[in-house]
C-alpha cells in the first residue's frame, strides 16, 4: 500500500498550521483593534468558514489560474501553482485560517481589559503589551485554534481537489485517496484511509483537552 498520502497530508497540514498560526494571530489582533468596518471584514475573513470547500476552490482557481494576473505573473518565473504540491498548502491554509483566527480572537477578547489598562498607565509600550499580557492570557484559546488548524488542514478535500487535483505521490492526500479508493470500488482501502484521519484527528483533539485540563488545574 502506498502511504504517500499520508506523508502529503501531514506535511501539507503541518505547514499550513504554521502560516495559520502566524497569520491567525495577526488577524485577530488587527480586527480587535479596528474601530470601523469592523463587523464586514471579519465577515470576509471568516466567509471560507461557511462557503462549500468548492466554492472555495473555485476562486481559487480564478485567482491563482493560468489566466489571472497573479497566475501571469507567476509564469513569468515560470511557476504554476495549479496542481502542485504548494496548491495543497495554499487550500488547507485557506480553509483552516478562519478557524484559527476566530478563536484567537475570542481569546483576546475574553482577556481582562484592566489589565491592559492599566500596562499602560505603567507606560509598558502596545507591543509589550502584546507580547508580555495578551499572548500569555490567551495561550489556551490560541492553543486551541492551532490544533482545530491542524485537525480541519488534514481532511481538507473540496477546495483541494478544486485547486491541486488528485495527483497520486503529488497531491494526493488522504482525503482524495479516500475519493480515489470509492471511485475505484475499493473499499478496503477508502476504510485504512478513514480510519487513519479519524485516529490522528482524534488523538490531536484528545491531547488538546488534555493540555486544557491542565492548564486549568494549574490556574485554579
Amino acid at each position: 500500500m502506498d502511504f504517500s498520502p499520508l506523508y502529503i497530508s501531514l506535511k501539507t497540514a503541518g505547514l499550513a498550521t504554521v502560516i495559520t498560526f502566524i497569520l491567525g494571530i495577526y488577524a485577530a489582533r488587527f480586527i480587535c483593534k479596528l474601530k470601523k468596518y469592523q463587523g464586514f471584514i471579519d465577515g470576509i475573513i471568516t466567509l471560507p468558514l461557511v462557503l462549500p470547500p468548492t466554492v472555495v476552490g473555485f476562486f481559487l482557481l480564478l485567482f491563482l489560474g493560468k489566466n489571472s494576473f497573479i497566475g501571469q505573473f507567476l509564469a513569468l518565473f515560470d511557476i504554476n501553482i495549479i496542481f502542485s504540491w504548494p496548491a495543497t498548502v495554499i487550500t488547507a491554509v485557506v480553509v483552516s485560517f478562519p478557524l484559527m483566527y476566530r478563536t484567537t480572537r475570542g481569546a483576546f477578547e475574553q482577556i481582562d481589559k484592566d489589565l491592559i489598562f492599566a500596562a499602560r498607565t505603567l507606560g509598558m509600550s502596545e507591543e509589550k503589551i502584546f507580547w508580555k499580557i495578551i499572548l500569555p492570557l490567551a495561550k489556551s484559546g490560541i492553543l486551541a485554534g492551532t490544533i482545530l488548524s491542524f485537525a480541519r488542514a488534514l481532511g481538507e478535500f473540496g477546495a483541494t481537489i478544486m485547486l491541486a487535483g488528485n495527483i497520486p505521490g503529488k497531491t494526493q492526500t488522504m482525503s482524495t485517496a479516500i475519493y480515489s479508493a470509492v471511485q475505484a470500488n475499493d473499499q478496503e482501502t477508502a476504510f485504512v484511509w478513514a480510519g487513519i484521519i479519524i485516529v490522528v484527528s482524534l488523538m490531536v483533539i484528545v491531547l488538546m483537552n488534555y493540555w486544557l485540563k491542565q492548564q486549568q488545574k494549574v490556574n485554579s
